[in-house]
């Protein structure tokens, strides 16, 4: 590089500084990079000499002291004239970067992720103006006092992911993101980071960032890292490590209406009945493409109860519509993604995936493939192109509890409850509230499946003679052992009550006629994410009555049936105090859909508590993982989920 070419690279810079100095201004900004020791009380921190380490440069962000910040815009581009004393320091330390190259590391201090220069200002300057991504330093980290603020948190989530990467190179804005992105790379809590896979994910996290930086014309506010975690639920990082750049912002794009919904932070639409979709203009006119549909299992419905009732529901269908439309069934005994992509590749334009487990699949054939609608019986799922579909199933819960407190002679109910995930601790306060409603003495004891022992022999043993276990499907023409409610009579046996049922293939049934009516598009979403949680009103949900029940609990049930149905009985809708005291709700309003979907409460008449993830059986923490009511705040350690 010439002396002239020095000269043209620092007006090209001096340009780029007054055009950030003067936006800065229009807009009431401060122009010149932030000064540490007016923003932070340095007597309220200690100090650590973290050593030499690659600084971000983008990291970078203002000047220890205020001395010299009047000579630099808040992008660190130079704002004196060239001929300055400051300006031709600036364009000898050019000169000398092109052909000897700056080696010197600067000194700085850490704050909160961010770094602020005591010496080597210019230097950052040149370095940043020729595009260095990253520069060495000598870094002192500042550490605050710990505290509840959200950002100071964060940040000690970061000090102690730092301990075991040595990485700077990536940023967070939501809490329990380092420990994911550790978890999502391979690691154990406490491994360390090796310098091999440091490096590898350096040089993929470059060129996620290029593209997601590319793509972000939104200038949405999130962080290459906070796009990359969400990137990852979708491609793993073992094939994010084989992908070329062009492959990764191809993949990238294709979940950008799900990197967008994060951004805005959005609740997830909850449509709680179907929609009814007339025959649009255009499928009058063209008429409606068949629709040829897959269910997809990765259970074998022979040996799955729950896999058996979706089938139930796929045959249902069948009967509904005969060969009007086409549906096929497939079990993943292999590669999830390629038996969707079989599918799809065979003609099949809907996909009703039976399990939650399988969302990321759907997520992925959902993204590769725009024309096809992507189902997945799931509950609360953030994501946009694929519709996930659950049931109501406290309402009918509710009248069980109900029956349940009428005929507890004893005033003790055992309710085993199977997993603590989206929905099901609804449907335990409906139950107790339903209980309560009969018999306010009534107190609910509860047991859970997923986690050791036996549930039925506990209860057993505190005397208890009335169980609530779990629920049955449309195809249960008669009560039995295991399902519903049912009471211990004097010689022993067991005498059902009654049983809250699923009736999946009346979903299916409305599901495919809305597509058949609006087409494809009709209940596909590619901007918000949105669940169906349909109940009594729909027909999906309803409960089963022993015919020997007592006629008066009989007629009971059917009045609270036909008041959830008609929408003027809603189990929540009444004055509610928590286990500990607190009062929920004074029964003035009803409780908001999203309550219901993530209660993590249990009412003042549940005996039993809600378990931790720690407590959890191996085989039940891969869907509590996924679906639990505290999902969020599930440490990310590596475990092999157990079927």
């Amino acid at each position: 590089m010439s002396r002239l070419d020095a000269i043209t690279q620092y007006e090209n810079a001096l340009k780029a500084g007054k055009k950030y100095y003067n936006n800065a201004l229009s807009k009431g900004e401060d122009p010149y990079p932030d000064v540490l020791d007016e923003k932070v009380n340095l007597a309220n921190v200690s100090s650590v000499n973290v050593g030499i380490v690659d600084i971000p440069i983008d990291r970078i962000i203002g000047t220890y002291t205020g001395g010299r910040k009047n000579a630099f815009a808040g992008n660190y581009m130079p704002l004196m004239d060239p001929k300055s004393e400051f300006g031709q320091k600036w364009i000898n330390l050019c000169l000398y970067q092109m052909d000897e190259g700056i080696t010197d590391p600067i000194l700085c201090y850490e704050y909160l992720g961010n770094f602020y220069i005591q010496e080597g200002n210019k230097r950052v300057s040149v370095l940043k103006s020729l595009g260095a991504t990253d520069i060495t330093g000598n870094v002192i980290r500042l550490v605050p006092q710990k505290s509840e603020d959200p950002q100071i948190k964060l940040y000690f989530e970061f000090l102690n992911f730092y301990k075991l990467s040595r990485l700077y190179t990536i940023i967070f804005t939501q809490a329990g993101s380092y420990q994911k992105l550790q978890a999502a790379v391979g690691l154990e809590p406490d491994q360390e980071w090796s310098e091999e896979i440091r490096r590898s994910f350096n040089s993929r996290f470059t060129s996620f960032s290029s593209a997601y930086e590319q793509l972000n014309s939104e200038k949405l506010p999130l962080t290459a890292g906070d796009a990359l975690l969400a990137y990852l639920k979708v491609h793993p990082y073992s094939e994010l490590q084989e992908q070329t750049d062009d492959e990764i912002k191809r993949d990238l794009e294709k979940i950008w209406p799900d990197i967008r919904l994060l951004a805005r932070g959005e609740p997830i639409s909850v449509s709680t009945e179907p929609e009814e979709k007339g025959k649009s203009l255009i499928n009058i006119i063209l008429g409606t493409p068949r629709l040829e549909i897959a269910f997809i299992y990765d259970f074998d419905p022979q040996k799955s109860a729950w896999a058996a009732a979706h089938y139930r529901g796929q045959k249902y269908l069948e009967e509904r519509f005969g060969n009007s439309v086409g549906i096929k069934s497939y079990l993943c005994e292999g590669n999830v993604d390629e038996v969707m992509s079989s599918a799809v590749k065979k003609g099949s334009n809907v996909l009703f995936a039976a399990t939650p487990t399988l969302i990321d699949n759907c997520r992925r054939i959902a993204a590769e493939y725009k024309n096809i609608a992507v189902f997945n019986c799931s509950l609360s799922m953030p994501y946009t192109g694929v519709r996930s579909y659950y049931c109501r199933i406290y309402e009918a819960k509710f009248i069980a509890g109900a029956i349940a407190g009428a005929m507890a002679d004893k005033n003790k109910i055992g309710y085993i409850a199977n997993y603590p995930i989206m929905g099901s601790t609804s449907a335990i306060n409906a139950f107790a509230l339903g209980a309560q409603l009969t018999n306010p003495r009534a107190k609910i004891i509860l047991k859970w499946t997923c986690l050791p022992g036996d549930p039925i022999l506990d209860l057993r043993a505190e005397g208890i003679n009335i169980f609530s276990n779990r629920d049955t499907d449309a195809a249960s023409d008669l009560l039995r052992w295991g399902s519903g409610i049912y009471i211990e009579i004097p010689d022993g046996t067991f005498q059902p009550l009654a049983a809250p049922q699923w009736n999946w293939g009346t979903y299916y049934e409305k599901t495919v006629q809305s597509l058949i009516n609006g087409g494809i598009d009709a209940l596909r979403d590619r901007n918000n994410a949105v669940n169906d949680w349909w109940g009594m009103n729909t027909g999906v949900v309803d409960l089963v009555i022993d015919k020997d029940l007592p006629e008066g609990l009989k007629r009971l049930s059917d009045y609270l049936k036909k008041g959830l149905i008609d929408g003027t009985i809603d189990p929540f809708l009444t004055s509610i105090t928590d286990q500990k005291g607190k009062e929920i709700s004074n029964g003035a309003q009803p409780l908001p859909v999203e309550e219901l979907i993530q209660m993590d409460w249990l009412c003042s008449n549940v005996e039993g508590s809600i378990p931790q993830f720690d407590q959890l059986l191996p085989q039940s923490r891969n869907l509590v993982r996924l679906l639990g009511i505290y999902r969020e705040s599930i440490p990310p350690e590596i475990e092999e989920a157990v079927k």
